[in-house]
């Protein structure tokens, strides 16, 4: 049978949900797919056994909270949980049981969804957010968002009919015969791969990758013209925050505490790599953020201008230095003021040969949905290093009675022995 409290981070149970409801057959869960996955790493419990259950269904999830959330005894309420960015309330729940149950589509309550190469991944959040009792001045508990995952493997099942997929990726990447296919990655800390993980501490740096297939069109050079981060996937909610701004300027590191700054060089002219210090928003107890850039091309022929640049700022010189191209070409980042620089070259696109193939030159004229996309990333969870203790190693006054104590009981015991010979 199977352990609701089972759930280990970094463990997984494996289902499969059987029969069907149509013909009135009851459903079972047996091994081995899909499985959820969810991380309890902030709940501080004293108790064996982990308060979050997860049941990935055909069409929903099924989430189990155990009232004593941090197995400390001290009992949550109901009003104080909810499922997701929309704040879903749960199913069933009444003050007298110990659990409150959550029940919602795979695509409600703000549930994103990855694809990989083996199964599609459905993710929502659980989030804790008390309500302060009696003196409104104190809280006695933290605020806590446990990220819960639903994996289904993608080569289960064929049918021959149709599909129509409703889904996005969790990567937006805009691609069509005329628009050119932009992409933005997380990556690992030493750019090798994708990131798997979409979960960060305050501290860590993330790693973005921007790209741009271009196939069959001339060399481009692909820019960031800005990034905002907002708590939702609307780019224009509030709040936001704009990492990169002014038509390429990471104005992020301009700040005292950041490190943040485009690599140079690039790995190639259609890829621009760039570093952030891990952020969130203050006051914000969901720990979530949405990251929204606006991508954009130029030819790679042209060299860089106020419109089209990729700068960081110096801190040891003091100044602002591009990827690539002259110096003057930040000077309007200092000045946060790059709109009245003078236009970026138009893209010429006389047909060609070359080689005995025809290279498909981008318009004349610069339309907009062919040269630039905005590229959505997330959710991405920013955790404080407070929900994760570290154990603290002993002092070296605890050390030293320690091992006085150790030596005074070994000669308590080669007194009894000796005694015990005699």
């Amino acid at each position: 049978a199977y352990n609701p409290w089972g759930l280990l981070r970094g463990e997984a149970e494996l289902w499969r949900y059987r029969g069907d409801p149509s013909s009135g057959q009851p459903c079972t869960l047996s091994q081995p797919s899909p499985w959820a996955w969810v991380d309890v790493s902030q709940l501080q419990a004293a108790a064996p056994l982990h308060p979050v259950a997860v049941q990935c269904q055909e069409a929903q999830v099924v989430v189990t909270v155990h009232k004593d959330l941090f197995g400390t005894g001290r009992l949550v309420r109901a009003a104080e949980l909810t499922l997701g960015s929309p704040a879903c309330l749960p199913a069933v729940w009444s003050a007298a049981e110990t659990t409150v149950t959550f029940m919602a589509g795979l695509h409600e309550c703000g549930s994103t969804l990855r694809v990989t190469p083996d199964a599609l991944v459905y993710s929502v959040s659980l989030n804790y957010k008390p309500v302060p009792a009696g003196n409104p001045v104190i809280v006695r508990t933290n605020p806590a968002v446990v990220p819960i995952e639903c994996h289904y493997p993608r080569r289960d099942n064929v049918s021959s009919n149709g599909v129509k997929p409703t889904w996005a990726p969790f990567h937006s990447t805009l691609s069509s015969e005329e628009k050119l296919p932009f992409s933005l990655r997380l990556m690992n800390d030493d750019w090798s791969a994708e990131r798997v993980s979409t979960i960060f501490r305050l501290g860590e740096v993330l790693h973005f990758q921007a790209g741009v297939n271009t196939e069959n069109h001339a060399p481009l050079r692909l820019f960031v013209d800005n990034c905002v981060a907002t708590l939702t996937p609307d780019r224009s909610s509030s709040p936001q925050y704009a990492f990169i701004d002014f038509s390429g300027c990471l104005v992020d590191g301009q700040l005292d505490d950041a490190t943040s700054t485009f690599i140079s060089p690039r790995p190639r002219q259609d890829v621009l790599q760039f570093a952030v210090d891990a952020f969130k928003f203050a006051g914000d107890s969901s720990n979530l953020i949405y990251i929204t850039c606006h991508l954009k091309v130029s030819l790679a022929d042209q060299a860089p201008d106020p419109l089209n640049k990729a700068c960081s700022f110096n801190k040891a010189s003091n100044l602002w230095a591009p990827v690539e191209g002259t110096q003057d070409v930040c000077s309007c980042c200092e000045m946060r003021s790059c709109g009245l620089a003078r236009h970026s070259r138009r893209l010429h696109a006389p047909s060609q040969w070359q080689g005995g193939r025809a290279r498909r030159e981008l318009p004349s004229q610069l339309d907009p949905l062919v040269k630039e996309a905005d590229v959505v990333v997330g959710p991405l969870f920013i955790h404080s290093w407070q929900d994760h203790p570290v154990r603290r190693m002993p002092s070296q006054g605890h050390l030293w009675m320690v091992l006085g104590l150790a030596a005074v009981a070994g000669l308590v015991i080669l007194i009894l022995a000796v005694l015990g010979a005699l």
